[in-house]
């Protein structure tokens, strides 16, 4: 069956300055660390989601914990890639469905992030996946808020 999240912070920077450090898989680490790190081939390193193919795995990518043990191969597939949003629809070792969208949009004095997820696991209970998603993923705000400041 599968379970659905959100997660949204009004942060006190630019929505393109935003944009900019969440677009690349470089940004994304940013926000996972320290608990966990995408890896990527040589040739999607620095590239910008909208650079990527549509509609087909992009690439494939080990999830570390702590950047040191492999515990998912994930394979990432954009359905849609553009200025302040993205829509992966991938699928993973652990993950049968996982579907990741996020945008990013310009609000008075700052910008909103807003990601939405539909996670489908293959293995552990949904009810396990999901405390473990709500954890990252609330960290990942955690982490926008403190880089870029919080609106009030």
């Amino acid at each position: 069956m599968g379970f659905d999240l959100s997660f949204e912070s009004r942060l006190s920077a630019r929505e393109d300055v935003v944009w900019a450090a969440v677009r690349t898989l470089e940004g994304v680490n940013r926000e996972l660390a320290p608990w966990v790190h995408m890896t990527a081939p040589r040739e999607a390193r620095g590239r910008a989601l909208e650079e990527a193919p549509l509609g087909s795995p992009a690439f494939a990518s080990f999830l570390l914990a702590f950047r040191l043990l492999p515990f998912d191969r994930h394979e990432l597939t954009l359905i849609s890639a553009e200025r302040g949003h993205f829509l992966e629809r991938s699928r993973s070792w652990l993950q049968r469905v996982w579907e990741h969208e996020r945008s990013v949009e310009a609000i008075p004095g700052g910008c909103r992030v807003r990601d939405r997820l539909h996670v489908e696991p293959r293995l552990a209970p949904d009810a396990l996946v999901r405390v473990v998603v709500q954890a990252l993923f609330r960290w990942r705000h955690y982490r926008l808020e403190r880089e870029f400041g919080e609106i009030p």
